[in-house]
């Protein structure tokens, strides 16, 4: 690949349909988006890597969101990482590219840096929520975390909640390329059967871990046969094509899926985004009363907040913050 094809095809995700399967599918590269969204932050190698790991699967699962909804996900757990939290922003027009943020939250004592950073879990749960804007009430389905991994628990997550066949393939880490270019660089596919499965679901027990569906619970038939037969084929990838830079995204589904008739549809590109602003920490707190507030001043006379996802950081004059503000906002010192 030339090395404006390889920056062509940088942080964007493909979608595409095998239409000799009734399978649906992304295809997904972060690079740059993934240095951005891990250079907010200082966390050690074992949080990183399960950052970019959510990142990449928020990006191949938002690319159906429509113009201006939000995705997030999350994984709340009992182990030393206790949080991991990713938006992916819907275009705000046509053609215009998508956004993501994320950030973990940690326990650095509990953390066992040369263990595998999924079992640092522990117990807890997998979440999406999807907010559709103003007025509508925002979706969320949650399941318990199984598998050995984020993808593992996003393909029980469809299977669930939505009984919808899914599998995704990943790869993801910090290389450094030959012309001396390096940084985190991350790839998937995501399968998904259509349309809806939900009418293939077996009265047997659910064969998946934990007790929960799997794709084999709901399908049967040539709907079995193919799903069975795509993954076959996902399952001859190798890491490096996933990441590339070696082999486009094109080129990859033509290797893997050249029988089932693939068909590609528009591009989209991801960027890293973040919304936080200076009226938006005012308004998260405005339910504060004036009390409230003085437990959140400093010795300073100030009240502070960094954005999580950005590291942002605010500064306020107190006397303009909470429903009890005494000043007007064009005095704040800030």
């Amino acid at each position: 690949m030339t090395r404006s094809a390889k920056i062509s095809w940088d942080d964007t995700v493909l979608p595409f349909q095998l239409d000799a399967s009734d399978i649906r599918g992304r295809v997904a590269r972060l690079d740059g988006v993934l240095d951005q969204v891990l250079a907010q932050h200082d966390y050690p190698p074992v949080v990183e890597a399960l950052v970019a790991e959510m990142a990449l699967l928020t990006a191949l699962i938002g690319q159906t969101m429509k113009l201006r909804w939000k995705l997030s996900l999350q994984v709340r757990g009992s182990g030393g990482v206790r949080l991991i939290a990713t938006d992916y922003y819907g275009p705000t027009d046509d053609g215009q590219p998508a956004r993501i943020r994320a950030y973990a939250s940690y326990n650095a004592e509990a953390l066992d840096v040369d263990a595998g950073g999924f079992e640092q879990i522990g117990n807890g749960y997998f979440a999406i929520l999807i907010d559709q804007g103003q007025d509508m009430t925002p979706y969320q389905g949650i399941t318990p975390i199984s598998g050995t991994s984020l993808s593992s628990c996003a393909e029980a997550y469809f299977a669930q909640s939505e009984q919808i066949p899914t599998r995704f393939s990943l790869a993801f880490g910090y290389s450094q390329e030959a012309d001396g270019n390096s940084g985190w660089r991350a790839g998937g596919v995501m399968l998904q059967h259509i349309p809806s499965a939900g009418v293939h679901v077996t009265p047997d027990e659910p064969r998946g871990e934990d007790g929960l569906l799997s794709a084999a619970d709901l399908l049967d038939g040539d709907a079995n046969e193919n799903w069975n037969r795509a993954n076959i084929m996902l399952d001859t990838v190798d890491q490096l094509e996933l990441v590339g830079p070696s082999i486009e995204p094109t080129q990859l589904l033509l290797r893997l899926f050249h029988d089932e008739e693939p068909r590609i549809f528009d591009i989209q590109p991801v960027i890293f985004g973040c919304t936080c602003s200076d009226n938006r920490v005012r308004q998260s707190l405005s339910i504060y009363s004036a009390k409230d507030i003085r437990h959140m001043t400093t010795d300073d006379n100030q009240v502070t907040a960094d954005c999580q996802f950005c590291g942002a950081h605010y500064t306020f004059d107190p006397e303009t913050l909470g429903f009890e503000a005494k000043m007007p906002v064009e005095n704040d010192l800030a």
